[in-house]
């Protein structure tokens, strides 16, 4: 279907997929929607000594529950997404282990409330390659949606870890790391996807996109006005993630620019023209160390 719809043969998008592929340029992963799972999906803005941003960053890229490590504003502060499975894992986390690494100044504790892009939701979506008319063919069917609450054991984990990596994991290899069967590892990938916990996104190297580097967005917006900013805001071509969350601000993004003046200009039409906006800090990414789940 995608050799179709570009106009080039299959041979000609197994090649150019494969040549991407062995690059790390893109890759095809499995992701996680830990509040599927009822989890907490934690925001942190840590504060170091500049000269211990580095190795606390790489000991946080490290940690199985961290899918995103960044350092921002001027190499003295760490940005990380943490998943917390239950209150005794933010406890640990945010009371025990980080206060208490060496050199870590202050943190600062963002829970996601909701997210209003980003997750399944990919900045190539934005970027205008294709038309509609050619995103609708290539739009798989939906998946209809199972309610109730998932439980994962062991090879869950196994699974889910494999397909972190790569999405397209033949099911031989997920069941010789399960221990399931290929029926059987078919069945519960099935299960996951309908019950909204695991989806398949693309990774890929921003440099190809020809985007610029990311921002970080913190907001302050009137709560009565938070959602029609909060979807507002994930309709800008800039955003790659948009979210409401608890702390000293509520709302948070990641803007993409390709350069300064046009982040400058971004600043200054669209997100001045969001609603009931009181605060607005920025925090230029300096280096990515781990991202969608992939230390680099």
């Amino acid at each position: 279907m995608i050799a179709e719809v570009l106009g080039v043969s299959d041979r000609t998008v197994a090649r150019r997929y494969a040549r991407l592929r062995s690059t790390g340029t893109l890759r095809v992963v499995g992701g996680v929607d830990p509040t599927a799972l009822g989890a907490v999906m934690w925001f942190l803005r840590i504060r170091c000594a500049p000269a211990a941003a580095l190795p606390v960053a790489e000991a946080l890229a490290r940690r199985a529950d961290t899918s995103w490590v960044s350092i921002a504003s001027g190499g003295a502060e760490i940005t990380c997404a943490v998943r917390a499975e239950s209150a005794a894992d933010s406890e640990a986390l945010l009371l025990s282990r980080l206060p208490r690494t060496p050199r870590v100044e202050g943190v600062s504790a963002h829970s996601v409330l909701h997210a209003f892009y980003g997750g399944p939701d990919n900045l190539i979506a934005k970027l205008g390659a294709l038309d509609e008319a050619q995103v609708g063919r290539l739009r798989p069917d939906p998946v209809q949606r199972r309610p109730g609450p998932v439980r994962l054991d062991d090879g869950d984990r196994a699974l889910l870890a494999a397909l972190a990596v790569d999405g397209r994991t033949g099911f031989e290899r997920l069941a010789a790391l399960t221990g399931w069967s290929p029926t059987a590892v078919r069945r519960r990938m099935g299960e996951l996807r309908e019950h909204g916990v695991l989806y398949l996104d693309v990774d890929v190297d921003a440099a190809l996109l020809g985007v610029g580097a990311r921002t970080l967005l913190w907001l302050s917006v009137a709560p009565a006005h938070l959602a029609e900013a909060g979807t507002a805001l994930a309709q800008h071509p800039e955003v790659a993630f948009a979210a409401a969350t608890t702390g000293p601000t509520n709302l948070c993004a990641t803007a993409v620019c390709a350069d300064q003046r046009a982040l400058c200009r971004y600043l200054t039409t669209r997100i001045a023209a969001l609603p009931a906006v009181t605060h607005v800090e920025t925090a230029p990414v300096i280096k990515t160390l781990k991202q969608a789940g992939r230390q680099l």
